[in-house]
């Protein structure tokens, strides 16, 4: 099977659907699949439901999708950088639902798992366990919290090879493992495509298994938060 499509717009062709749940990878703006965002805009898809850590910036990443209209709901956990974000949130234009981080690492990972749901202390007492199940274990009070699965997933890595096996590179490995596990169907960007003899096995931290379509990108890494001082000189 050829998983290898030669830009954004073919492998996202016959995927997206008005209404549709899209979990993306990345934290922040690192690790982030900027060229498949990108084409999910220029295709026009709207009342999309977002799973992604965060909302990226204005200008860039899932801020773009903010921007043109056409996200109806997101479930993220930090959202501070993203001035439209706000802006809609506050004007009622914007669905949210506001997870702790490893609660939503995990729900995540346990939808891609086939878990329904598990239980938790994160957020006893808060308004994240408002209208959710509470069971004692052990004398302390969980909350239950359900696995999250998406019609689509979409991740980056730095290597990829033709039967789906990706490498992620440091810190954007992030979100992107246990986001590729939770989609009906997996799409890839990567840095570079490698024949299949090239990556260790070993070295794989998504299985092909899990990746239906991948695709060598251009990508522009910007810094979310540049922070300079002066030079000594």
């Amino acid at each position: 099977m050829n998983k290898i499509f030669q830009n954004p717009e073919i492998a996202l062709q016959d995927l997206l659907f008005d209404g549709m749940t899209i979990a993306a990878g990345g934290f922040g703006l690192c690790g982030i699949p900027e060229n498949l965002i990108a084409a999910i805009r220029a295709s026009g898809v709207k009342d999309l439901t977002i799973v992604s850590n965060n909302a990226g910036v204005d200008d860039f990443g899932l801020g773009l999708l903010l921007r043109s209209r056409q996200v109806r709901k997101m479930i993220s956990s930090y959202v501070g950088e993203n001035k439209e974000f706000e802006r809609q949130y506050l004007a009622g234009e914007l669905e949210l639902e506001f997870n702790p981080q490893g609660t939503l690492a995990e729900r995540i990972r346990a939808g891609g798992a086939g878990i329904a749901g598990f239980y938790t202390k994160t957020g006893v007492g808060t308004q994240v366990a408002e209208g959710k199940d509470h069971k004692v274990f052990n004398g302390e009070t969980h909350i239950l919290e359900t696995g999250i699965t998406a019609d689509l997933a979409i991740v980056k890595a730095w290597r990829g090879d033709s039967w789906g096996n990706l490498v992620y590179r440091k810190s954007a490995r992030n979100f992107n493992p246990m986001v590729a596990t939770c989609g009906k169907v997996c799409v890839a960007e990567v840095e570079a495509i490698v024949p299949a003899s090239e990556i260790d096995p070993d070295s794989v931290h998504t299985p092909g298994v899990y990746v239906d379509r991948i695709l060598e990108g251009t990508f522009e890494k910007r810094i979310e938060q540049r922070t300079v001082r002066r030079s000594a000189a």
